[in-house]
């Protein structure tokens, strides 16, 4: 299992070498987690139009792989992303109506849904600052640690822009308007404990066990019931959304899903029998 974002980042440039964009986003699988990592720590980890699809792509492949059962997303270096390299862009001559919201939709949003919608619990292990769609793509994962010297900046207001992937959607579900708005409008520095104190972060650790407490969480994870875990992810991020009948609606049918998997009979059996259940992730 690795140990921290720097074994990661040895072991997976070893085996990925030939390939420069395979080094940017750092990519190893161990014990059912799939550790994801950014690895620009020169340029604070801004993400590049590259390495977002790198990062679709493998979200969309922890999905689809029955082997993959969790994912930490994290970085090396001093910064978890300080938001997107506007340099990377792709290029696309003279500007006419309707390039900026395509790029927007195929570049930041779709990053960002790619971790809403992925199968498997995904765990941001923020190692320092988050900055515009760096913050975001924190916010947007189902659990949240930082380092201690981690901050989160919703720079957006500093550059004249409107935040994109999908800030103005998550911040308010996560801390309500009025925070959101503050954070939005004034894009202040917003501590790690000060995050964890209005929601934004589940835990706050010391720098040097961010990745122990980041391995601890994502192998609980992947020791559980995955298709529960992932059906309940779907009913949570549904919710805030929907109205009581509909979010009812979807919880039985979750019900009726779930009940279908091993996993699940396991959970009964284990509970009858008075021992611990033995999930698969099936």
């Amino acid at each position: 299992m690795p140990s921290s974002p720097e074994d990661i980042t040895e072991s997976a440039e070893s085996a990925k070498s030939a390939d420069p964009l395979h080094s940017l986003v750092l990519h190893a699988t161990d014990n059912g987690v799939s550790w994801i990592t950014l690895n620009r720590p020169e340029a604070m980890n801004a993400v590049t139009w590259e390495q977002r699809g790198r990062i679709i792509g493998l979200l969309a492949e922890a999905s689809a792989d029955p082997a993959v059962r969790a994912v930490v997303l994290t970085a090396t270096g001093r910064g978890f992303c300080a938001g997107a390299d506007l340099r990377g862009a792709p290029a696309t001559g003279e500007r006419v109506p309707g390039d900026v919201a395509r790029t927007i939709r195929l570049g930041a949003q779709r990053l960002i849904a790619a971790v809403l919608d992925c199968e498997k619990p995904v765990i941001a292990a923020v190692n320092g600052t988050a900055a515009g769609i760096g913050a975001h793509l924190a916010f947007a994962c189902d659990l949240v640690l930082a380092a201690g010297s981690a901050k989160f900046i919703e720079v957006f207001v500093r550059r004249g822009l409107v935040p994109d992937g999908g800030g103005a959607y998550l911040l308010p579900r996560l801390i309500g308007p009025q925070r959101a708005k503050e954070l939005m409008f004034f894009g202040d520095s917003l501590p790690a404990a000060e995050a964890e104190r209005l929601g934004l972060v589940n835990r706050v650790v010391p720098d040097e066990e961010l990745a122990a407490t980041a391995r601890e969480w994502a192998q609980r994870l992947a020791e559980g019931p995955t298709r529960s875990i992932a059906l309940t992810k779907q009913l949570v991020n549904a919710s805030l959304d929907a109205d009581r009948s509909t979010a009812f609606a979807a919880e039985a049918m979750a019900q009726e899903i779930n009940m279908t998997t091993q996993d699940a009979n396991e959970g009964v059996a284990s509970f009858v029998e008075r021992r611990a259940p033995k999930y698969r992730g099936i």
